[in-house]
């Protein structure tokens, strides 16, 4: 019992339920490695008693919270949020000292019970503040102050846009795979032509290089900076300055970047991050040699000056990994530690290399800002909608400059359930929760503000994680470990206010297992949920049978899709081909006939309902006219987004990414492809018929989506079951 209250007291779940109704114990030995990755020794009764009083102790002297979370509402009256406040003796005195520099006294607006102090004269700022507290027997605090608006921005309703792995979007300027480039083009592109309001790219963090790079984009050495092998080498202002021997060196760059884009694109080879970053920074080099102007001199001290000590940690990493490898956990022992004497000296000494990869981040930062414009002024109401990712590599970046933050040992991942039998570890070190609040939440409130920089809107990869995620202790499988809390009320409140500070919509990746109560927090602070249309099912529907949700009762908070970089194409699906490729690949756990049978009926199911719904006036046994009635009924539903995978549009049968692979698929290294497996360039799709007809559906769809009151009635339904698809299941 003593081990289970301690591990209550600091949030670290003795037991879950992986379904409703099923309760699991988490091992004790789990248990007391999580509580010791948070400084708490728990390994035998007389630790765990020495560690209840000691909380004990501190809790009866403790003057305020670790942290302190206000919403201010509509008439800027600050309230309370959160675990229960402390009453405060009577006389004591409380201070604010805001983030602008000001001191304001405050009687807490009726907040803490007793206090003293002057009243404050002024409705507290929205910031992240201190709060000081004086009582009179002696005791004081400081603590952070968040203070949050009640919702975050809302996005404007019905938006459409695409969503893309950009990495995957080649035009005939790229060097092997997408750029900031073709995004700024992507955006110009599909903003004017079909009135589209954003573009949703994958996470672009900062990769850790090796040899290969990890090529998956949410395993980054940094969430806080981008990674420069999306820079377009051409557009960097002093590239058009290089003469002489540097010109002609850059020209055979040039040339080996345009054969490393044919291969993709002409020769089924497959995107070569390596060998991009190769030439890129070859081409870099030279273009550094180029003195910048007074202007653009003026214009990167600035950056430098704003970003701080965050980038100083990441360009000196990214020096250090140069010369002693990608690992930082593998240097020369005192190299280990950001902070001290020998890491000082070897920044001075390499001083040169972190300024290349300051100036790196600054030229990312440059054009990130300049897709964002062409997005705007092409009259996208959103534009660029950027991913963070849920963790960073454990060797990476972050993980170095922020070893106070992070929990040693452990990493996150996923419990047991239906689609993943034995659980999953992510590789990724997870934020610990006290770290956090000590800090003011302070790494986290700056990689939001970093983030949400150059966008119109954040989707947060696994969103559930703000409440708890599931830690594994390292070297146990990924069913031996459990789930730890965090402060929601703090993680949301500092995630309102960046966003309100941004002017930025943020959607939340919340599908798979939630938490009861998680969904209805984040949409009553106006944090946008996923839906993917296949899942959209009544699971309490009559009979057992979960029959596809009617548009009607689909949430309006959302960003509705069919499809994402980890699901199969819509096409793929409609045809049953993704069950072929996870039968090839030997994914599937039961035969093939059921798991086809299965998936035809319950692709029949949808298409039925689209026929009920008129969406489908083409009649059936047409591929694209299927695609084109997956749309129309995501037009149908309330949702305030309407996403539309880019490969959807052009027929594209391969999933981005399968997860439970790693060799078998070349998982993040495919270009976009039509329905032939042939590999389309922007300027393809730029004019591809195929393309223009489906987007054509959502950018003359009536306000609000009124499919079926448009078309004249209902055609014939597709049969309830059957061993063969509706477009020609193989």
């Amino acid at each position: 019992m003593g081990r289970a209250r301690l591990a209550e007291l600091h949030g670290v779940a003795t037991s879950y339920e992986p379904a409703p109704g099923q309760g699991c114990q988490v091992p004790e030995d789990t248990v007391v490695a999580v509580l010791a990755a948070l400084g708490v020794d728990a390994s035998t009764p007389r630790a765990v008693r020495d560690a209840l009083d000691a909380h004990a102790t501190t809790e009866r002297r403790r003057l305020l919270p670790r942290a302190v979370v206000l919403r201010a509402a509509a008439d800027g009256t600050p309230r309370a949020h959160g675990p229960a406040l402390p009453a405060l003796p009577e006389g004591t005195a409380l201070r604010v000292d805001t983030e602008d520099g000001r001191g304001l006294a405050w009687d807490g607006a009726g907040l803490f019970g007793g206090a003293g102090g002057g009243c404050l004269a002024e409705a507290l700022p929205l910031g992240s503040h201190l709060l000081r507290a004086h009582a009179p027997d002696g005791r004081s605090a400081c603590v952070p102050l968040i203070v949050a608006p009640e919702r975050l921005p809302a996005p404007p309703e019905r938006a459409h846009g695409f969503l893309v792995q950009l990495y995957s979007l080649l035009s005939a300027r790229s060097w092997g795979m997408g750029d900031l480039g073709d995004l700024a083009e992507l955006a110009a592109w599909s903003g004017r032509a079909f009135a589209s309001d954003f573009v949703q790219v994958n996470p672009l963090h900062a990769a850790v290089p090796g040899a290969p790079t990890d090529p998956s984009p949410y395993r980054p050495s940094s969430r806080r900076f981008p990674d420069p092998v999306y820079l377009r080498i051409e557009d960097i202002a002093e590239f058009a300055y290089l003469g002489g021997p540097a010109r002609e060196r850059a020209d055979l760059l040039l040339g080996r970047a345009a054969a490393l884009r044919e291969g993709v694109l002409r020769r089924d080879a497959l995107i070569d991050r390596d060998a991009v970053w190769a030439a890129k920074r070859q081409a870099l080099e030279l273009v550094r040699a180029v003195p910048l102007s007074p202007g653009r001199r003026a214009a990167y001290c600035d950056f430098l000056a704003e970003q701080g000590q965050a980038l100083d940690d990441h360009s000196t990493w990214c020096a250090l990994a140069e010369v002693h490898g990608p690992d930082w956990r593998t240097w020369p022992g005192a190299l280990k530690d950001p902070r001290s004497a020998r890491t000082a000296r070897t920044r001075g000494e390499l001083l040169d290399r972190v300024d290349f990869h300051c100036w790196l981040a600054w030229l990312t930062d440059q054009q990130l800002s300049a897709a964002q414009r062409a997005a705007r002024e092409a009259g996208m109401r959103v534009g660029l909608v950027h991913d963070l990712a849920v963790g960073v590599h454990p060797s990476g970046a972050d993980a170095w400059a922020q070893q106070h933050a992070f929990a040693a040992g452990m990493s996150v991942g996923a419990p047991p359930d239906a689609f993943s039998p034995h659980g999953q570890d992510w590789g990724l070190p997870p934020w610990r929760p006290d770290a956090l609040a000590a800090t003011g939440y302070a790494p986290y409130r700056d990689l939001l503000r970093a983030l949400m920089r150059h966008a119109g809107a954040l989707r947060i990869d696994h969103v559930m994680g703000l409440f708890r995620l599931w830690w594994v202790p390292e070297g146990r499988e990924p069913t031996r470990g459990t789930y730890v809390r965090y402060d929601a009320e703090a993680m949301l409140g500092v995630l309102a206010l960046e966003a309100d500070r941004a002017g930025a919509t943020v959607i939340g990746e919340d599908l798979g297992t939630v938490e009861p109560g998680v969904r209805e927090s984040l949409a009553e602070r106006g944090v946008l949920g996923t839906s993917v249309l296949w899942f959209e099912r009544d699971y309490d529907g009559a009979g057992g049978r979960a029959e596809p949700l009617e548009p009607e009762r689909w949430r309006a908070d959302c960003l509705a899709t069919a499809t994402t970089h980890d699901l199969p194409s819509t096409a793929a699906r409609l045809t049953g081909d993704h069950v072929e490729l996870r039968h090839r690949l030997g994914l599937l756990a039961r035969p093939l006939g059921v798991e086809q049978r299965e998936d035809a009926t319950a692709i029949a199911e949808w298409m039925a309902l689209f026929g009920r719904l008129g969406l489908l006036p083409e009649g059936p046994g047409d591929e694209v006219a299927a695609v084109k009635a997956v749309h129309r009924f995501l037009l149908r539903t309330p949702a305030r987004m309407i996403g539309v995978w880019l490969p959807d549009a052009v027929g594209d049968r391969r999933p981005q990414n399968l997860p439970g692979t790693w060799d078998q698929y070349p998982n993040w290294r495919l270009p976009i492809a039509d329905a032939t497996g042939r590999p389309v360039s922007l300027e393809d799709l730029a004019a591809s018929p195929r393309l223009h007809a489906l987007m054509d559906e959502l950018r003359t769809a009536p306000s609000g989506g009124s499919w079926g009151k448009t078309w004249g009635g209902a055609w014939g339904e597709w049969p309830a079951t059957g061993s063969n698809g509706p477009v020609g299941h193989p």
